[in-house]
């Protein structure tokens, strides 16, 4: 995503960035109640009117927390109006003294405008008070610290005081989801993702939980149970879980929806964030109408000339790149670099300007494209990032014209940019290495290419949040392993690959489907033809379902299939699968027609195989498929540098 969601309670439950719910929380926490005489098990007043749009804590909030407040009797509350105020004669009793310090000590606590002086009057309420009267305090402290993004040490251990406290009620309230929120929040800064999601998934639980008792008004939940999902849809995301990610994306969209109206501003942000995530995943057809969405609001709402709405259309050119319309691209691409043009964004113009010439390239126009280039390097600093970009689309541009000692030349100035910036930018380095190998591989030097990408697993391995492209860089790596020859070295990459990728985007991922064909074309070259029987197998399976049995990939894995099971002998599930890919070729016309003749070669062999005769030139190999083969589609994003 262009930006990650730091924090859910600070940056999507506010019209201001400023505006956070933690703030929101703290501001009410200990908010006052009517009186002192409260019993110790009221019912939930009803709440009182607020305004959602600025999502300040309702009334029912502020009495669930109130009844949450612990006391041995009900004066003892972190209440700081009482009805009866204790007289400040001198000849107090020793029993109303220590009542009247009690009731300092809370309101200096409550009135303390900045950390320094919570924690002062914390610490003497600690003398005065068992942990069980501090339990909400503690939540208090936490969420200030929360609010102030530092220590999420400190934070961790304030919030599980309070948790605490409040299991031992035995009971689900607002506090306690707000507390558990806190939890998962603390956790994800600590990168301790697993301990985040449980604590988050639990919070999640008790928000229905409520809303499916009508114990707490559902206007009071929303904000909370849209934190929960935003930071779910982090921790997911960060944990490399992608397609789960954005099952709470949609939910928390859902949600502010709700809160907001489906045309305020916040939800065109919210939908270009969805649109970005689904890029990601490469899924751009998905991601096409939240961009929309996104530009849609954003020109209603901020005007055609706002730089919102050229990001918008930058995004909106990633998409259609993606989904091969180019032109389009083009366009979008186009209309952003005038608004950025006026609104002086020379950083952003500059990427928009190195994506315009990529999607040149990709229309075929490689002078236009050159000629944008030598514009651009003017504009970028030596040994910048920008100049690095430059010379790898050049490189682009002009392998597509053959020219590939000139190519070669462009990828090692860029190279020796980008060895200088990996522990600065790991991400943009491995993404830029990603591109450089592609240009190698068209150049047939796979050495390099193998070499590129081995550098860039190096730099993604360390960022948890990248998992996905680990896989897709390690299934590339395997599949070029195996052209070189090197098939036992291929394996443990393309395994480790299916593995992770279907941690990120579930076992039924089409370019898993590419990963477990490679696999069996490696098994079957070893002289493993069941374990290659095997691969094959669920190679097919996952290709029908995700690309459909007649898309020309899925034949190959069916042939492969046929292949495999006529190396271990077996030629009646052979001949079954290669009359399958026969049948399957026929369907495509004229377009297929030397393919559908090599299939009814290679059937007729078959037979006469199984009937004992000799056959020659039958195939014994199974064609390793990359997994942007022509499907058009990859794992690996290479998204141009234009959003």
């Amino acid at each position: 995503m262009a930006a990650t969601m730091r924090r859910a309670l600070d940056k999507t439950l506010s019209l201001s960035t400023k505006y956070l719910l933690s703030r929101t929380l703290t501001t009410h926490i200990y908010s006052t109640s009517a009186t002192t005489n409260q019993s110790h098990h009221h019912s939930t007043p009803p709440s009182c009117t607020h305004d959602k749009s600025c999502f300040k804590t309702p009334a029912v909030l502020r009495s669930t927390l109130n009844t949450h407040q612990f006391q041995t009797n009900s004066s003892h509350k972190f209440n700081t109006q009482a009805e009866n105020p204790v007289p400040t004669s001198p000849n107090l009793s020793s029993r109303k003294r220590k009542i009247k310090e009690r009731e300092d000590l809370e309101e200096a606590f409550e009135s303390a405008t900045n950390f320094d002086d919570m924690m002062k009057a914390f610490e003497k309420m600690e003398a005065c008070f068992d942990e069980r009267e501090l339990g909400l305090a503690s939540l208090k402290i936490g969420l200030k610290l929360d609010h102030e993004g530092e220590h999420p040490d400190k934070v961790l251990s304030f919030a599980t005081r309070a948790l605490k406290v409040l299991d031992s009620e035995n009971k689900l309230s607002l506090p306690l989801s707000m507390t558990l929120q806190l939890l998962g929040s603390a956790n994800y800064e600590l990168k301790r993702f697993n301990d985040s999601l449980g604590y988050l998934n639990r919070a999640n639980k008790v928000l229905v939980r409520l809303e499916e008792e009508g114990s707490c008004d559902i206007e009071d939940i929303r904000p909370i149970l849209h934190a929960v999902q935003m930071e779910l849809a982090n921790v997911k995301t960060a944990m490399g879980r992608r397609e789960e990610a954005l099952g709470n994306l949609r939910k928390s969209l859902e949600i502010k929806e709700s809160i907001l109206g489906k045309d305020h501003v916040e939800i065109g942000k919210t939908n270009k964030d969805l649109a970005e995530a689904y890029v990601a995943i490469l899924n751009f057809k998905e991601a096409l109408p939240y961009c929309l969405k996104a530009l849609e609001i954003h020109k209603a709402q901020l005007g055609l000339s706002s730089a919102q709405v050229a990001h918008d259309r930058l995004l909106l050119g990633v998409i259609y790149t993606g989904m091969e319309e180019h032109e389009k691209a083009l366009d979008q691409n186009r209309l952003a670099q005038k608004t950025l043009k006026n609104w002086g964004l020379s950083s952003d113009l500059l990427r928009a300007e190195i994506g315009a010439a990529n999607m040149e390239i990709a229309l075929g126009r490689y002078d236009a494209a050159i000629n944008t280039l030598k514009g651009v390097v003017q504009q970028t600093e030596k040994d910048s990032e920008s100049r690095a970009l430059v010379f790898i689309s050049m490189a682009k541009a002009l392998v597509n014209q053959d020219k590939f000692g000139d190519s070669r030349r462009c990828l090692e100035v860029a190279s020796g940019i980008l060895d200088k910036k990996e522990a600065a930018k790991p991400l943009e380095v491995a993404e830029a290495y990603m591109d450089m190998s592609m240009q190698y591989e068209i150049m047939n030097e796979l050495e390099k290419a193998i070499s590129l990408l081995k550098k860039a697993v190096a730099l993604l391995e360390k960022l948890p949040q990248e998992q996905h492209s680990v896989g897709s860089v390690s299934a590339r790596i395997g599949w070029l392993l195996l052209l070189t020859g090197k098939v036992e070295e291929a394996i443990p990459y393309l395994e480790s690959a299916a593995e992770t990728l279907k941690e990120s985007f579930g076992p039924h991922h089409f370019g898993i489907g590419y990963i477990y064909n490679n696999l069996g074309a490696a098994y079957l070259e070893l002289d493993r033809p069941q374990s290659a029987a095997q691969m094959f197998a669920v190679a097919k399976d996952i290709m029908d379902a995700s690309l459909g049995s007649h898309h020309s990939d899925s034949i190959e894995a069916i042939q492969n299939l046929s292949k495999a099971y006529a190396a271990s002998g077996s030629y009646g599930l052979a001949i079954e699968f290669q009359q399958q890919a026969v049948n399957a070729w026929e369907g495509h016309g004229s377009s297929a027609e030397d393919m559908l003749n090599e299939a009814r070669r290679v059937l007729k062999q078959l037979k006469l195989k199984a009937s004992g005769a000799s056959s020659d030139g039958f195939p014994t190999k199974a064609l390793p498929l990359p997994h942007n083969s022509d499907s058009g589609r990859s794992l690996q994003p290479n998204i141009e540098q234009s959003c």
